[in-house]
């Protein structure tokens, strides 16, 4: 009882207007607390504008719906372009009308209808064994994971998670859904083991000679070394660009979007465009090992010496609209089973 009272008076619903504040705002957030809350507490200190957060793993899109009209939700934070998108599906956000924005998140990383913008980007890399494989070659595409010279020796997580979800997406996009669903068959035909565990995982089972190649975002190489228990996972791997003879370097984005009933609005835009100018992004990419999604940002010494890549550019509204097709060919091939 005492958790539940707690939850009705941070979330104020008793009355409709109790979240309501000249002095704050409040944040729905799947981004870790180590993370946002330095940024949010150097918001405070330029603004004056106390940040309440709700940090949650899953289930912000089925506490949105629930609250309705009542929830105090301002902003919304999320780690990838399929909870943006599901949100506005779901109409759950509202435009946000902004040159500040507009400045900061180039066109290509932004809602056509201003519903949601990027705020990071992470590259989906291949990670090649350092002592069975090296480096892979320069013109090395996410299309070679399917040719039969890598039959048993590659591993990913889930084809469903959201970052292959992604991937999937911005195939569809280049290739059409007959020639992506190939090369899903050759991928899986492909696999060490039925996809499981998380991208960490992924470069734990290539040390341990499970197999050659892992499927992942870059930002994990940085978190494994800096981690000792993780350290000797990064150092048996060397991390790829695939698509620079192609398409790109697939992008993915953590993201933000204003609530549809935001009570503090006018707050909420502030910190929407505080956390897409220079300071914020800066730490952002110091502290996650993330690419700032403002150009001009400098990256964190650690990111910058996995070199230059060109990223591909197709737009985030593209790989949103490929969204349903991409989970419609993985269950096709059963690609988790």
């Amino acid at each position: 009882m005492k958790k539940l009272l707690a939850s009705a008076m941070f979330l104020g619903l008793a009355a409709p207007h109790a979240a309501v504040a000249a002095d704050e705002v409040n944040v729905y957030s799947y981004r870790q607390p180590f993370l946002v809350e330095p940024m949010f507490k150097e918001f405070t200190d330029e603004t004056g504008i106390k940040v309440n957060v709700k940090f949650a793993k899953k289930g912000l899109t089925e506490k949105l719906q629930q609250e309705g009209k009542y929830s105090p939700a301002d902003v919304i934070l999320t780690t990838d372009i399929s909870r943006l998108v599901e949100l506005s599906d779901k109409q759950l956000v509202q435009p946000v009308d902004s040159k500040v924005i507009d400045k900061n998140v180039p066109a290509q990383f932004r809602d056509n209808e201003d519903e949601w913008f990027a705020l990071t980007l992470r590259t989906r890399n291949v990670y090649s064994s350092r002592d069975r494989v090296g480096h892979l070659p320069a013109d090395f595409d996410y299309l070679d994971l399917a040719k039969p010279e890598w039959k048993g020796k590659i591993c990913t997580r889930s084809g469903k998670h959201p970052y292959n979800v992604s991937l999937v997406s911005a195939m569809i996009a280049h290739y059409g859904e007959a020639e992506t669903k190939t090369w899903l068959e050759g991928l899986k035909n492909n696999l060490a083991r039925k996809p499981q565990g998380n991208d960490r995982g992924q470069v734990k089972a290539v040390k341990e000679g499970l197999c050659d190649l892992a499927i992942g975002n870059s930002y994990y190489l940085g978190k494994m070394v800096n981690d000792d228990k993780q350290k000797a996972w990064a150092e048996s791997v060397y991390i790829d660009f695939p698509g620079q003879k192609a398409n790109g370097t697939h992008v993915n984005v953590s993201g933000m979007a204003m609530a549809k009933y935001a009570p503090n609005k006018a707050n909420a835009q502030k910190l929407m465009e505080f956390l897409t100018d220079s300071k914020a992004q800066q730490m952002y990419a110091e502290v996650n090992y993330e690419y700032p999604v403002k150009v001009g940002v400098k990256r964190s010494d650690l990111v910058a010496s996995w070199g230059e890549f060109t990223a591909d550019d197709v737009s985030l509204d593209k790989l949103a609209q490929y969204h349903n097709s991409a989970i419609k060919l993985l269950d096709e091939v059963k690609f988790d089973l």
